[in-house]
């Protein structure tokens, strides 16, 4: 058999060349044409991908750990290792060993049937706008300084990765200080603190941290390890949505035991985010379908026929309204609606007013969560 099937010309010389030996059975071909022809055709392959350097600066952080200043205490050599982790563009990579084994990305859930092209373009601008609020488990974790520099770090991926709206840490502690008094005013301790600040600072979703570090000295450096989980709760019934579990491999740093549990927890935190985001997305996405959620608490409801009547008024201008429960004092609605928080608070003036409760008013507003008096 000819060589012409086998081989495509790449040049002049190649194809006039081939041209001669396309008639010359192969066995008569020197070895010196055959391997010009050879090498003609070969494409060499794409050399292989080296670490990302996302990947290079999480291995260095793990590693090396970053040093501290001369003189700092623990506490600022945390605030400096916050302050000092990798910028947009040099973050940690995204790997599956920050998680827990056998850990799996949920799959995308559709919103569900009845969805009109413009309730889904309202839902995905509400998911591309979550705010995050992120805090440490209070009943779980003893090392307070240590959950700071947890929850910074998560803010900071929330920020500066995705361009997320975060509540801030030193604003979480400032409103358990000064909102004790509105606290117990309009929730009578019905809901935790942390659902109730989350609710007054209109957050969409808050994480809760829970993490458990461990270090030892050893060969003049402090190798530590850290442990734990970030669970995704729906603000305004606190339901708990998913969690992430996340673990850093030993990490070492020659200052303090301190300085190396927060290499530990930055490192590893900072790696379990990207799941704990698109997990969040998933599971908010999956509970859509009827609308988001609102809560409404309609107080001195003695006229059940009048409830009624708004309920049915209501029901009209939203996607759904449940009664949850009933007493002349108040009664509990959800309402489901694809429409932003003025908007409901609109449609439930009208509905009151079309119910005969033309004196409602509003007492209380927390994010989506409203409390009306019906004025009868």
């Amino acid at each position: 058999m000819g060589i012409k099937n086998v081989i495509r010309p790449k040049s002049n010389f190649v194809s006039a060349l081939c041209r001669v030996v396309a008639i010359i059975p192969i066995t008569a071909i020197t070895p010196i044409i055959a391997a010009i022809l050879l090498a003609s055709c070969a494409t060499p392959g794409p050399a292989p991908a080296g670490p990302t350097p996302e990947a290079l600066q999480a291995q260095q952080l793990v590693q090396q750990g970053s040093p501290a200043a001369p003189g700092a205490t623990p506490g600022q050599s945390a605030q400096n290792l916050v302050q000092s982790a990798p910028a947009p563009g040099g973050g940690f990579a995204s790997t599956q060993s920050a998680f827990a084994p056998g850990a799996q990305t949920p799959a995308a859930q559709p919103y569900g049937a009845g969805i009109t092209p413009e309730e889904r373009a309202f839902l995905d601008n509400h998911l591309a706008r979550l705010s995050y609020m992120v805090y440490f488990d209070e009943k779980s974790v003893t090392d307070h300084e240590l959950a700071k520099v947890a929850v910074t770090q998560a803010n900071r991926y929330l920020i500066e990765k995705l361009g997320y709206s975060v509540i801030d840490f030193d604003q979480i502690e400032r409103n358990k200080k000064d909102q004790q008094a509105a606290y117990q005013a309009e929730t009578g301790g019905s809901i935790d603190m942390i659902q109730y600040i989350a609710q007054k600072l209109n957050a969409d979703v808050y994480v809760e941290i829970s993490l458990k570090g461990s270090a030892e000295y050893r060969n003049y450096m402090y190798s530590a390890s850290v442990q734990g989980a970030m669970k995704i709760f729906e603000t305004s019934t606190a339901t708990l949505l998913g969690s992430v579990a996340f673990a850093s491999p030993p990490t070492v740093n020659p200052a303090s035991a301190q300085d190396a549990m927060a290499n530990a927890a930055m490192a590893s935190v900072w790696q379990a985010m990207p799941r704990l985001t698109d997990q969040t997305k998933e599971l908010m996405r999956a509970s859509l379908s009827r609308g988001i959620r609102f809560e409404l608490i309609l107080q001195n409801t003695a006229d059940a026929k009048a409830v009624s009547a708004f309920e049915r008024s209501l029901g009209a201008k939203v996607k759904e309204v449940e009664k949850t429960s009933y007493s002349q004092t108040e009664t509990r609605f959800s309402v489901f609606a694809f429409m932003t928080r003025g908007a409901v608070e609109k449609a439930i003036y009208d509905a009151a007013a079309a119910a005969g409760m033309k004196d409602a008013y509003l007492l209380y507003m927390r994010g989506k969560s409203f409390t009306f008096n019906s004025g009868l």
